[in-house]
């Protein structure tokens, strides 16, 4: 397994520490995944350290909701958005795609999108995130046509999650989002990793294409 990381090295070696703890085995490379080159060569580095690709999860996305970038105008945030988020996931799905396909048994996507992208939210940063979420919903569905049948390609859209922007939240709204979830909490990392390890998996070979809401049963 390789993790990436852009600037935090410690947690991440924190988790390769655990996964080897497991008795697996994990590499760390520190990656800007907000260009194109850069993607590039992860995907190379990852096939020359690992020896194949069998499984492929964008899930960098830039954080302009907490810190300093909290603060920062429209179009800041958009460009930032647009180059990790939508562009780093086209860049490494393009890269990844044509390494599985080289491959025997070709492979699996995971790209990462957000549950509202089909329903819409009121709000500055929510229609930002709209528009660049729904952008990788839309061409992982393209790409998963262009990649079968070698390879899958599928979307996992998290509702509220228990992230960094969670854990500076009020009270009250923490409360409400809760309360207005048919499962009656946040979500958790992990509730979106068992969804991801569902569609890596050979139980989910006859799915490409799809995207599945991690969200509790919000409608």
């Amino acid at each position: 397994m390789l993790l990436t990381h852009r600037a935090s090295h410690e947690r991440a070696q924190q988790v390769a520490g655990a996964i080897a703890a497991g008795g697996g085995r994990a590499l760390v490379r520190q990656a800007d995944l907000s260009t194109r080159v850069a993607c590039e060569e992860l995907v190379a580095g990852a096939h020359a350290d690992l020896g194949r690709l069998d499984v492929w999860v964008n899930n960098a996305g830039a954080d302009v909701l907490t810190g300093d970038a909290a603060d920062w105008g429209w179009e800041r945030k958009l460009d930032t958005l647009l180059a990790v988020d939508l562009k780093g996931t086209i860049a490494c799905s393009y890269a990844a795609g044509e390494v599985m396909r080289g491959q025997d048994g070709g492979g699996a996507i995971v790209n990462m999108s957000w549950d509202h992208v089909t329903t819409g939210m009121a709000g500055d940063d929510p229609q930002l995130f709209s528009a660049v979420k729904g952008g990788v919903l839309s061409f992982s569905r393209s790409l998963a046509r262009r990649l079968a049948p070698e390879v899958r390609v599928n979307v996992l859209s998290p509702g509220w999650i228990e992230t960094s922007f969670a854990e500076q939240a009020d009270r009250d709204f923490r409360e409400s989002v809760a309360q207005s979830t048919p499962l009656g909490r946040w979500g958790t990392p992990q509730d979106v990793a068992g969804a991801a390890v569902y569609l890596a998996s050979p139980e989910a070979a006859f799915i490409t294409g799809q995207a599945i809401n991690v969200n509790g049963g919000v409608l």
